[in-house]
């Protein structure tokens, strides 16, 4: 009895575990939207059936976890020092100066603050 107890405690944990996982993914998976993975980063300003506007805020040194966005155009709200790291492990340093906007394509990616300043900006993801 205490056997079946385990093994069911143990399937059920595997299941929340795989919901947990599977929530962060949007439809079509394979690609975690930044605001379910890493919502301490990634507020959504406003959402309507062309884009969506999110604020991206950094404290100096932190780092992101890897996500997708479709694409969209960057605007820069500070200036900022930024590591973007690529699923195949690839990495670019990448200054940003506050004005700038800069067109951003569609893909995955693990962003860090390498800045000793909050690094913010504004993210216009496009829909269609």
């Amino acid at each position: 009895m205490k056997s079946l107890t385990i093994a069911v405690t143990l399937i059920v944990a595997g299941a929340i575990a795989y919901g947990v996982a599977a929530y962060a993914q949007p439809a079509g998976g394979g690609k975690a939207d930044p605001v379910r993975v890493d919502a301490k980063h990634y507020k959504v300003e406003f959402e309507n059936e062309s884009v969506r506007v999110l604020r991206i805020s950094y404290g100096p040194g932190e780092k992101s976890v890897m996500h997708y966005h479709p694409n969209g155009v960057a605007v820069y709200l500070t200036d900022g020092k930024t590591r973007m790291t690529t699923p195949d492990g690839k990495s670019q340093d990448m200054p940003a100066k506050a004005g700038e906007a800069d067109w951003t394509a569609a893909g995955s990616h693990l962003p860090q603050n390498t800045g000793d300043k909050r690094l913010e900006l504004i993210l216009v993801e496009l829909k269609k």
